[in-house]
């Protein structure tokens, strides 16, 4: 049984568009910083494969950017990755997340929807 996960997408001054906000009940809180167009593409998260290095950047968080993943090969094809850090190679936090959510997001983010 996978987690209930909390997501909003509210209003952010220059340069960002959007604070998404994801939260895992009391658990933990992930802020992402980012465009409406960066997050649109959260749409294609299961063509994202890190194993052939299509990691998707979208949004900052912590000072440092945002990797969207689809699941690896041998993994739960309904759990994505959410990478923290330098790069999608070097990075310092990670995140699964439920695909579906990581699709949510995009679509909402497409029709530029916000809380």
């Amino acid at each position: 049984m996978q987690p209930i996960i909390d997501m909003s997408l509210g209003a952010a001054g220059p340069p960002h568009e959007v604070v998404l906000k994801l939260q895992g009940g009391d658990d933990w809180e992930l802020n992402v910083w980012s465009t409406f167009e960066d997050l649109a593409q959260l749409i294609g998260v299961r063509a994202a494969v890190w194993d052939e290095r299509r990691a998707i950047a979208a949004g900052t968080s912590a000072g440092s950017r945002v990797f969207w993943c689809a699941p690896g090969e041998g993994a739960d094809p309904e759990t994505a990755t959410v990478l923290i850090g330098h790069d999608d190679e070097a990075w310092d936090i990670a995140f699964l997340i439920p695909v579906a959510l990581v699709e949510k997001i995009g679509t909402l983010a497409s029709a530029r929807q916000v809380d």
